[in-house]
């Protein structure tokens, strides 16, 4: 049994990381329906590929929100919280190998780190775009990145106006922050409040209304 594990939303600002993992004993099916990395894909062509994935294959999917990854980052690095949630997606799949897209710039050291949280022994594989190079991976990144996308549109309808895709690089997003700051004092649901980008906006906004009643320095 050999499982690929991956994520989508490691770096937005706004809503969860998902983390996926996908357990086949070959990938000669997954060849087959020609899966490729996520991101060379279109979201219509990762939606339908998405359920094909999941009746070839065991899958997991950790989906996990904005406030809980704040927490974490109080206690660990962002690599080492991916390991420990890679970890939780291998132990449950238990394969005999299992490919990893490195998040760390060590793949080595991303490796040891998903093995320090293992209770029993898997041979890890851990790549740099490994989504890119192995099916299994590229299976798990397609539907991480739907699943994302889902929670994305969820938090969009339960807000009720555009957020964008939440990534700092949005400027739909932003343009949502900044509007939601200034209306509301504080930051919006579902917001990484421990990303500089989420810091940066309160501040600003702080400041402009320092400003505004004359408390700026002149």
């Amino acid at each position: 049994m050999i499982a690929g594990v991956d994520e989508a939303g490691r770096g937005p600002v706004m809503g969860p990381l998902v983390v996926a993992g996908v357990a086949i004993e070959s990938d000669v099916p997954l060849r087959k329906l020609n899966v490729r990395d996520s991101k060379k894909l279109s979201p219509e062509r990762r939606e339908a590929l998405a359920p094909e994935i999941e009746k070839l294959t065991k899958y997991v999917l950790v989906v996990i929100p904005a406030e809980r990854i704040d927490v974490m980052r109080a206690e660990m690095s962002l690599n080492d919280f991916e390991a420990r949630i890679f970890a939780e997606v291998i132990e449950k799949l238990h394969p005999e190998t299992a490919y990893v897209d490195a998040a760390d710039v060590d793949e080595i050291e991303f490796k040891r780190c998903i093995r320090r949280e293992l209770p029993f022994a898997v041979e890890i594989v851990s790549q740099h775009n490994a989504d890119a190079l192995f099916p299994v991976v590229s299976a798990a990144s397609i539907l991480a990145k739907v699943c994302r996308d889902r929670e994305m549109r969820a938090i969009e309808r339960a807000i009720g106006v555009p957020i964008g895709s939440g990534y700092a690089s949005d400027s739909n997003t932003i343009a949502f922050l900044e509007r939601w700051i200034r209306e509301n004092g504080t930051l919006p649901p579902h917001t990484r409040a421990s990303w500089d980008t989420a810091r940066r906006l309160l501040a600003e906004s702080r400041n402009h209304k320092l400003d505004e009643f004359g408390g700026g320095t002149p």
